[in-house]
C-alpha cells in the first residue's frame, strides 16, 4: 500500500500526456481516465507530438530515476519500437544541484579529513550535476587540477523508494499489459536497478577507470584520466582534470583542423578493440562521456568520461559474437545460424534451414545499398529481433554491446557520414582475432594452466567413477527417452577422451621436463619431441570438451 501514491502519481502525468493506452494496460488505473480534464495540463502542447515525445516528456517530469529508466528502455531495440527508443535516447539526466557545503560534508566524511587538507582549493559551485551525483573542480596540493564527484545526500534511500515504485510498476505491466512476454518489463525494472547499484559505489568507476586507462596506457587513441585513489572513496572520486570538446560538435572538431574522417575510422577500431581484445568496453559512450582532444591534430585521439556503465563478456560469448560478426562481413548465413544454435543461445531443436532463410531475408535487402550505407547496428538489431522468433536468449551483456554499437556507429558517422563500417571494422576484428587464438598465445595459456592440471590430476579418476555412477543411477529415466540416454552417453565419451588426452598430455610434459634436467646427453630435440607431443595431446582434449 506505501506505492499506491507514487503509482497514482504517474498515471496521473501519463494521462496528463495523453499515453492513455499505457493507462489503459493497467486496469486497476483506467477509472482515472475520465477525470483527465480535472488534472491540468502540461507545460507544453502535447497533442501535435508523437508518443515517444510524449512519453520522453512525462518521464522528465517523473524525476530522475524514471528518466534513468527510460535510458535503459531506449537501449531496447529489441523490445520497444524503434521511434519510441530514438525519443528515449534524447533523455538528459540532469537535476538542480544540492549546495556546495553538503558535498563538503560528505568529502570529509568520506576521507576522514578536513576539505583544507585534502585540496589546495575546492570550488563549491559544481561543474555538472545529475540525478545521481554532481561534480566539482579542485586543485591538488601539488597544483594539479582534479573534478571531484560527489554522490547526492541520501540518494541511496531515494532510489530505494523509487526503485521500489518501478517494481510496482513493473508488476502490474506484466500482468496486464497485451505484450507483456515481450516488452518484460521486469526484466527492464532489473537492468536499471542494476545500472543504479553499480552508479552508487564511486570506488567501483574508479576501479573501471584504471582497468581502461591500463588498457589504453599509452593514451595515443584515447585517452582516460587518471584516478587518484587517496582522494577516493565509496561516495567520493577524485580524477585527473582533462579538457576537450563533445565529439558530436562537429563545428569545433573543424575549426580544431582535426580530419574528422580519420577520427570517425578511429572510432570504430577502439570499439572492437575494448570488445575483443580486452573484453572491457565503455558502455555508455553517448557524445556527453566521449570528447575529442582538440590539441591533437596531426594524430587525433578520443577522452573518455564517466565509467559507471562498462560492460564485458564471458569468454565463450566474446568467441562466438566474433565469429558471429566475421560471418555477417562474409554474408555467410549458414553459419550465423549454426554458430547461434552452437553457442547456446538457441535450442538445439531449431531448424537451421529455417533460421539461415530468416537471417538471409534480414540481411540480403541491405547488402544491395553501397557499404557505405549500411548501418551494422540497425542490421544486428533486426536480427536479435528476428532470432527471438527462434527461442534467442539474449545476455544482458549482449544488450550492453547492442547499446554501445548504436552509440559508436552514431558517432562514426556523424563524424564522417560516408564511413564504411564494414570495411573499417573487418580487417580488425580478423587481426584481433588472429592474435588472440594464436598457436603462441595458446601455449602460453597452456604454460599457465599446467600447474591446475598437475594439482587436478590425481582426482580425475574418482570424477571419472562419480561421472559413471550417476549415469547408472539414473538409468531408469534415461531409458524412458532414448535421445536423452544417447546423449547422456556421447558427453560420458566425449569426458573420457578429453580427461584421456589431459593425463597422457600430463604426463609426455613431465616426462620431457625430465629428459631436460636430468638427460642432457640426449640432446634438446628429444624433450621437445616429447613435449610437443604432450601438447598435442592437451589440444585434442581441449577440442572434445
Amino acid at each position: 500500500m506505501k506505492v499506491v501514491p507514487g503509482l497514482l502519481r504517474v498515471t496521473v502525468v501519463l494521462l496528463r500526456y495523453r499515453l492513455d493506452e499505457l493507462v489503459e494496460a493497467t486496469h486497476l488505473f483506467r477509472p482515472l481516465r475520465f477525470v483527465r480534464p480535472l488534472l491540468g495540463r502540461p507545460a507544453t502542447d502535447v497533442r501535435w507530438l508523437s508518443r515517444g515525445a510524449r512519453l520522453r516528456l512525462a518521464l522528465n517530469e517523473l524525476g530522475p530515476i524514471f528518466v534513468k529508466a527510460g535510458q535503459v528502455l531506449s537501449t531496447r531495440r529489441d523490445l520497444v519500437p524503434g521511434d519510441i527508443a530514438d525519443e528515449l535516447a534524447l533523455l538528459q539526466d540532469q537535476v538542480p544541484p544540492f549546495p556546495g557545503e553538503q558535498a563538503r560534508a560528505i568529502i570529509e566524511r568520506e576521507l576522514k579529513l578536513p576539505i583544507d587538507q585534502l585540496y589546495a582549493s575546492f570550488d563549491p559551485v559544481p561543474l555538472a550535476s545529475a540525478s545521481i551525483a554532481q561534480v566539482h573542480g579542485a586543485t591538488l596540493r601539488d597544483g594539479r587540477a582534479v573534478v571531484v564527484k560527489v554522490l547526492r545526500p541520501r540518494i541511496d534511500e531515494r532510489i530505494a523508494r523509487d526503485v521500489s515504485l518501478l517494481h510496482s510498476l513493473g508488476e502490474l505491466a506484466q500482468r496486464w499489459h497485451p505484450n507483456a512476454d515481450k516488452i518484460r518489463p521486469l526484466d527492464v525494472v532489473g537492468e536499471v536497478e542494476k545500472m543504479l547499484e553499480n552508479e552508487l559505489d564511486l570506488q567501483r568507476e574508479g576501479a573501471n577507470a584504471s582497468l581502461l586507462r591500463r588498457n589504453f596506457i599509452s593514451g595515443t587513441d584515447m585517452y582516460v584520466p587518471e584516478v587518484h585513489w587517496e582522494l577516493t572513496g565509496a561516495s567520493v572520486l577524485t580524477l585527473e582534470r582533462v579538457s576537450g570538446v563533445s565529439c558530436d560538435d562537429v563545428a569545433a572538431i573543424d575549426a580544431a583542423g582535426i580530419d574528422r574522417k580519420q577520427l570517425a575510422a578511429k572510432g570504430v577500431r577502439l570499439f572492437y578493440e575494448q570488445v575483443f581484445r580486452d573484453n572491457f568496453f565503455h558502455a555508455d559512450a553517448h557524445p556527453g562521456n566521449i570528447w575529442v582532444d582538440p590539441t591533437r591534430v596531426e594524430e587525433p585521439r578520443f577522452i573518455a568520461l564517466d565509467f559507471g556503465i562498462m560492460g564485458s563478456l564471458p569468454e565463450a560469448d566474446q568467441y562466438w559474437l566474433a565469429q558471429n560478426f566475421i560471418a555477417l562481413f562474409e554474408r555467410d548465413y549458414a553459419r550465423i545460424a549454426k554458430l547461434h544454435v552452437d553457442a547456446g543461445w538457441m535450442p538445439n531443436n531449431v531448424r537451421l534451414d529455417e533460421l539461415e532463410a530468416a537471417v538471409r531475408t534480414v540481411c540480403e535487402p541491405y547488402f544491395t545499398r553501397p557499404l557505405s550505407q549500411i548501418s551494422l547496428a540497425e542490421l544486428v538489431v533486426k536480427l536479435f529481433q528476428t532470432a527471438r522468433k527462434f527461442e534467442l536468449t539474449l545476455q544482458p551483456q549482449l544488450i550492453l554491446l547492442q547499446k554501445t554499437l548504436l552509440n559508436i556507429e552514431g558517432v562514426g558517422r556523424l563524424l564522417d557520414p560516408d564511413i564504411d563500417i564494414w570495411a573499417v571494422a573487418h580487417p580488425v576484428l580478423k587481426r584481433i582475432l588472429r592474435e588472440r587464438y594464436s598457436p603462441m598465445r595458446t601455449v602460453r595459456e597452456i604454460r599457465k594452466r599446467i600447474p591446475e592440471w598437475f594439482h587436478n590430476a590425481p582426482q580425475l579418476p574418482e570424477l571419472v567413477r562419480d561421472a559413471l555412477r550417476q549415469v547408472s543411477a539414473g538409468e531408469q529415466r534415461l531409458l524412458a527417452d532414448a535421445d536423452e540416454l544417447s546423449h547422456q552417453r556421447h558427453l560420458v565419451r566425449r569426458l573420457m577422451q578429453m580427461m584421456g588426452s589431459g593425463l597422457l598430455g600430463a604426463t609426455l610434459i613431465l616426462c620431457a621436463t625430465v629428459l631436460w634436467t636430468f638427460g642432457p646427453q640426449h640432446g634438446p630435440w628429444l624433450p621437445l619431441g616429447v613435449g610437443l607431443c604432450g601438447l598435442l595431446s592437451f589440444a585434442s582434449g581441449w577440442m572434445r570438451r
